[in-house]
């Protein structure tokens, strides 16, 4: 039985690549994508999700939800300057449709209400939408499978600052109330990307531009592995919004630890900073499940084999 899912996401290139893979997996049923700031602003956020699902047209369309200013307490920073002026390449895709979208928060709640217990919220951006769905019905927490998180880091080495995850840093007050609530929660943090690279020969494994994923795909892949070699001087690109995708599809891929985590919402140099505590005897109460390691080769077969399925299925 497919396992239902909300992607909550802020596209951005790898969002893009986890979302063709999710929509056309046998094994989950995506009740809901909601779209959130962070990557790029709210507005183009909405805007990204709505023409990735017209491209990619799967054969049952989700509902999308609108992203949520994230107020005054956002980051200025953004992902541009690898993902492009728009998230997507520079493609400027702009949605044929304009249906009636319910705002993120709001979606998230109507479908954990309709099947309470059973969906699971698949987090590749800022926690902001999920976070404001908790602070409008407490009683939606229960109502949560599991939340999965491609965010933060374990080792105190950060992305966009030298100890701070992107999506942690861009909101961590939203952050912070994720990972305090009485949710099964399950973090898949930034080192754990960082142990699978693609370089220019993901490029050539996308599928044949004929297909409605390869067309998507192979417009916007090549802009992100030719950003991180000009503004980064990298050679290799890492997909972490991927990853919780593959967690679903492929459980056994990743080996988890039970710790006990926070964010640093304050502090000039600290904000977006997850704290583990691993003192002994630790102090704070376990509230989530860390995957420490993953299975490499297992990893790129399954994705691989993932991204063959969707695209023979588009």
């Amino acid at each position: 039985m497919a396992r239902k899912v909300i992607i909550d996401c802020d596209p951005g290139i790898d969002d893009a690549v986890a979302l063709a893979l999710a929509l056309f997996d046998p094994r989950l049923e995506v009740v809901a994508i909601t779209a959130c700031a962070g990557t790029v602003d709210a507005d183009q956020a909405t805007q990204n999700v709505r023409a990735l699902v017209e491209r990619l047209d799967p054969p049952k369309i989700p509902r999308i939800g609108s992203a949520l200013d994230p107020g005054q307490g956002a980051a200025v920073s953004n992902g541009t300057l690898l993902h492009g002026e728009d998230g997507l390449g520079n493609c400027h895709w702009t949605p044929v449709s304009r249906q009636h979208t319910l705002p993120s928060d709001k979606l998230i709640a109507d479908a954990l209400r309709g099947n309470p217990g059973e969906v699971s919220i698949v987090c590749m951006g800022p926690l902001t939408g999920v976070a404001k769905a908790m602070g409008r019905d407490p009683a939606l927490v229960p109502m949560v499978d599991r939340i999965i998180m491609a965010a933060g880091a374990t080792t105190g080495i950060g992305n966009v600052t030298p100890s701070a995850e992107f999506n942690m840093h861009f909101d961590p007050m939203s952050a912070q109330t994720v990972f305090r609530s009485a949710t099964t929660k399950s973090l898949i943090p930034l080192e754990i990307a960082r142990e699978l690279s693609f370089g220019f020969e993901l490029v050539d494994k996308l599928p044949p531009k004929y297909t409605k994923v390869g067309a998507v795909l192979g417009e916007i892949v090549p802009h992100f592995c030719r950003s991180a070699r000009q503004q980064l001087g990298q050679e290799t690109i890492h997909l972490h919004a991927v990853l919780p995708i593959l967690m679903l599809a492929e459980p056994m891929l990743f080996e988890w630890e039970e710790m006990a985590g926070d964010v640093e919402v304050g502090g000039e140099l600290s904000r977006g900073t997850t704290i583990f505590d691993r003192r002994s005897p630790r102090q704070w109460r376990q509230n989530m499940e860390v995957a420490i390691s993953i299975d490499k080769s297992a990893a790129y077969d399954a994705f691989y084999n993932c991204l063959k399925y969707a695209a023979h299925d588009s």
